[in-house]
């Protein structure tokens, strides 16, 4: 049994999937040019927290998920990328959850270097994770609990579910034109294309906002099956707070509203109301 908490978090991360999977002619890479540096430099001040609550199909509460954003202490221009899963109601009664996700990228694009996840689910299982991703030489280097480790030669650099998420709200999109993000998923380098589907006014936990409705979009199963789209959409401004994810999974769908946000480079961005 999975917790749909967890499903959602991996499923708002990855986007949409399908069956079969793409060819790529040439390896396409995210470019700087296509990266707006300040608001990255925003995303990245090192005092950025988000909490979502999420919900099936828009209802019931299923859970939250917490993430920050926090400069690495011990490398020189790394930040932590952390969340942590906790489910919520009915379901943490029968099937308690308590996982914890701790990415850390560095460079200017942001890229991962060393992932890390610990799983609490159930009452008595637990698992441990451990991704290495040696950008340089195109290797990544996974381990699951005390099993062998297992190595992947990559044609490019990639970003992860969690870096992938980040770097999206950062993208200089237009609409019409989609930008490659690629992600390591599947046990292999993903390109995943992200697109601005238009700008649209969106009730949020700030009040109402211009926001940007963006859907990234897959060619392979990916780590759950799901439905359809997974759309997100983004204040359109300088901080590119993602406010909303809706994610349509087989038995309804997975909401996930942002309802409290901090960030000291963001001060204009306050909570207004209750959600």
């Amino acid at each position: 049994m999975r917790s749909l908490t967890r499903l959602f978090l991996l499923c708002f991360l990855l986007g949409t999937s399908s069956q079969g999977s793409a060819i790529a002619e040439e390896v396409l890479e995210t470019r700087p040019s296509q990266v707006d540096q300040a608001t990255l430099a925003v995303i990245f001040s090192g005092s950025e927290t988000l909490h979502y609550a999420v919900s099936w199909s828009g209802g019931m509460k299923i859970g939250d998920i917490y993430m920050k954003i926090q400069k690495e202490k011990a490398k020189d221009d790394a930040f932590n990328i952390s969340a942590k899963v906790k489910d919520y109601g009915p379901l943490e009664l029968f099937y308690p959850v308590d996982d914890t996700f701790n990415c850390f990228v560095s460079g200017p694009m942001k890229l991962p270097y060393r992932y890390e996840v610990h799983q609490k689910e159930g009452y008595r299982k637990e698992t441990k994770r451990l991704t290495h991703y040696d950008q340089a030489n195109l290797l990544v280097r996974y381990q699951k609990n005390r099993e062998p480790e297992e190595q992947f030669e990559i044609a490019g650099t990639v970003f992860n579910e969690f870096a992938s998420f980040i770097i999206t709200r950062a993208l200089t999109l237009q609409e019409g034109e989609d930008i490659v993000v690629p992600t390591f998923a599947d046990k292999k380098r993903q390109e995943v294309k992200v697109a601005l589907l238009q700008r649209e006014k969106r009730q949020t936990v700030f009040g109402e906002k211009e926001t940007l409705k963006i859907l990234p979009k897959m060619h392979f199963k990916g780590l759950y099956e799901k439905s359809g789209d997974t759309i997100l959409w983004l204040t359109d401004d300088r901080c590119r707070v993602p406010v909303e994810i809706h994610s349509k999974i087989a038995i309804g769908s997975l909401v996930a509203e942002l309802v409290e946000y901090t960030n000291s480079a963001c001060p204009e961005l306050r909570r207004v109301k209750e959600r």
